[in-house]
């Protein structure tokens, strides 16, 4: 591994098997790369045997968690807070007008 990737951040996505939410956790993934690029040092989808599991973490930090922030999180408020965590000067362009959604 390159000392770059190292210092990029990096994301992962626990996601609860027993509820079937791989295909969301790998939606979120697709999202936050097609933003973020090579911004990030990668997102790995992690699954969770804890029922209804579902959390954001960037390096160790939770930016999202669905028990505590009231469910699953829209593309566009996750993008919001992965941003505020590695780059808080960074447009994101139509995500932070108000009244849009991704």
């Amino acid at each position: 591994m390159t000392t770059e990737l190292q210092t990029k951040p990096t994301v992962s996505i626990t996601y609860c098997t027993g509820c079937n939410w791989l295909l969301r956790a790998g939606w979120m993934a697709q999202e936050l790369l097609q933003t973020f690029g090579t911004d990030l040092g990668g997102v790995t989808l992690v699954p969770g045997e804890i029922g209804g599991i579902y959390e954001v973490r960037v390096d160790d930090v939770l930016i999202w968690e669905r028990k505590r922030d009231g469910g699953f999180p829209e593309a566009r408020e996750l993008k919001q807070r992965l941003r505020d965590h590695i780059d808080p000067d960074r447009d994101l362009g139509h995500n932070d007008r108000p009244g849009k959604t991704s």
